[in-house]
């Protein structure tokens, strides 16, 4: 009798919740309703954008989705992502690994929302206006790019390899 309750309990929670459990809402409801409008003429997602913490961020991709790398400028972690595009509002999943550790407290991983922007002026460079969560986390951080012209992207230019260089090697015993 006492299961039947709880689980008639657990029921009238979950609808007035709307159907979601603390902790467990969708990466859009972190997130304020962003409305994708239109991405500005003669634009691409496709490219490669700069930030002064999370270093150069590579996009790539096609209808409709992107997927992306980063390492960070102090080469502590490196990252990966993957979303979907609507206009000039993407919606992504991301990982981001930190080198050298191993098992679960490496590795982190959560939901981000980017919106591309062309600021006013003639010679105006876009910009990604972006925000981060973990998925186990309400708090919102900031991730704002700016593309850098003439870079072409190349993800396997980022990779788990260890960045730091190994030290050298000599022949003979000094």
């Amino acid at each position: 009798m006492k299961a039947r309750t709880w689980l008639y309990g657990l029921g009238i929670a979950l609808a007035i919740s709307g159907g979601t459990l603390a902790g467990c809402a969708t990466p859009e409801a972190k997130f304020a309703n962003i409305k994708a409008g239109e991405l500005p003429a003669g634009q691409t997602w496709q490219g490669v954008y700069y930030n002064p913490v999370y270093g150069y961020l590579h996009l790539v991709g096609q209808e409709g989705s992107l997927v992306g790398r980063w390492k960070r400028t102090d080469s502590s972690h490196w990252g990966d992502l993957s979303g979907t595009v609507e206009g000039n509002v993407m919606h992504f999943t991301w990982k981001e690994r930190r080198y050298g550790a191993v098992g679960p407290s490496g590795e982190s991983h959560g939901s981000g929302v980017f919106v591309y922007k062309l600021p006013a002026g003639e010679q105006a460079i876009p910009e990604l206006d972006g925000q981060y969560a973990l998925d186990e986390s309400s708090d919102i951080g900031q991730w704002h790019c700016v593309k850098q012209v003439g870079m072409k992207p190349d993800l396997a230019s980022i990779t788990g390899e260890s960045p730091v260089d190994a030290p050298a090697v000599h022949d003979k015993w000094q």
